[in-house]
């Protein structure tokens, strides 16, 4: 199954209320209600893009060793998945996804990390319950995300309703700001430049994994000449 199909699937039973979640249709269409605004907002538009420079970053993984992302693209492209937390099942899926299409990656040469807002013990939750084997990277106050374009506050209404389903997000990031990332996934190449990117301000969309390899050769070729 794809890694879409599975999260269509969890959105069907997730929105009929089915059991555990037992979610009311007044929060369905309070979420649904946020994603139109976030896609009215245009800030998916204004996220890098392919072409642009990506800014470099140095970021603590969950045993709090600092992932430098200059020494990764010195061995060779860098690939790079923003995602909400370990809180977020549409995130968890997607990481599952990309960590069973890592040897692949690996194959063209290319690093792969994950980057959220999250503390170190939610990264280390994320690890253990998608058996992750790729760096789980802590962007504190969301500033790589910011610097990538990725970074939104959450409306009035929307921190209300987290509030309303224990979704504590100042907890869970150590932050008082309400804020996210918008998922976004990019490949970038060993000069820095962006070569593949996708963001979608709907967090139940996500590209499948594949969908970069044809970058991922195309950066690997130019390595190799």
């Amino acid at each position: 199954m794809s890694l879409q199909a599975r999260l269509d699937a969890f959105k069907a039973d997730f929105e009929a209320g089915k059991p555990p979640y037992n979610v009311r249709q007044s929060v369905i269409e309070t979420m649904h209600r946020a994603t139109a605004e976030l896609i009215a907002s245009g800030a998916a538009d204004r996220a890098l893009k392919v072409g642009d420079k990506a800014p470099s970053f140095a970021l603590k993984d969950p045993e709090d060793n600092v992932v430098n992302s200059a020494a990764l693209l010195a061995r060779g492209p860098l690939i790079i998945s923003f995602y909400r937390g370990v809180w977020c099942p549409y995130c968890n899926m997607e990481l599952q996804a990309l960590e069973a299409t890592r040897p692949e990656f690996e194959r063209q040469g290319a690093a792969l990390v994950a980057i959220s807002p999250q503390t170190a013990p939610n990264s280390r939750k994320s690890v253990r319950q998608n058996g992750l084997t790729f760096p789980i990277l802590s962007d504190a106050k969301g500033e790589v995300a910011a610097a990538f374009g990725l970074r939104f506050r959450l409306q009035g209404y929307l921190v209300e309703l987290y509030k309303s389903l224990k979704n504590d997000l100042p907890t869970f990031n150590d932050d008082p700001d309400w804020t996210l990332p918008m998922p976004g996934r990019y490949l970038i190449g060993q000069d820095g430049t962006i070569l593949y990117a996708d963001v979608n301000p709907d967090y139940t969309i996500r590209p499948e994994p594949e969908a970069l390899l044809p970058a991922l050769c195309q950066a690997a070729s130019r390595s190799v000449a």
